[in-house]
């Protein structure tokens, strides 16, 4: 469900994070087809096609969401985004860390606001900031 896309996520750096998201999107692709991806999760054909040749497309955690939903054994969109948010948040509770220190510490142009509107799901979370801010606050909880 993303958060548990890659074993020790705090050991990766947020591209090898975000590869490892980009590979359990291309496995529910590969097991449930193109066509029936882009049509039940609603993310546009052409960016679905991307996962299944091994690119890494724009995606936001909600069509991401969307994509793995259309797999067996995972839950509905909503209940990943909600698992998903309330596991980094967790994070940042145990690794006392705050939206600010964040957005400091991580290489995206993101402020400390732009990161909370982001985890609050009041703001589309790009893959790519997501892995950046999922890196940091998994290699802060490690240490």
């Amino acid at each position: 469900m993303l958060y548990d896309a890659a074993e020790s996520p705090g050991s990766l750096t947020p591209n090898e994070l975000r590869a490892a998201y980009d590979s359990q999107l291309a496995a529910v692709v590969d097991a449930e087809g193109v066509e029936t991806v882009a049509a039940e999760s609603g993310v546009d054909r052409d960016r679905v096609v991307a996962l299944a040749e091994g690119e890494s497309p724009d995606l936001t955690l909600e069509e991401a969401a969307g994509i793995l939903a259309v797999g067996d054994g995972y839950p509905d969109r909503e209940a990943i985004v909600l698992e998903l948010r309330d596991h980094l948040l967790l994070g940042m509770t145990t690794g006392v860390l705050d939206v600010d220190t964040i957005a400091s510490n991580i290489d995206a142009d993101l402020t400390g606001q732009e990161v909370q509107q982001a985890l609050e799901g009041r703001t589309a979370f790009p893959l790519d900031d997501l892995a950046a801010v999922h890196a940091f606050i998994a290699e802060r909880n490690d240490r």
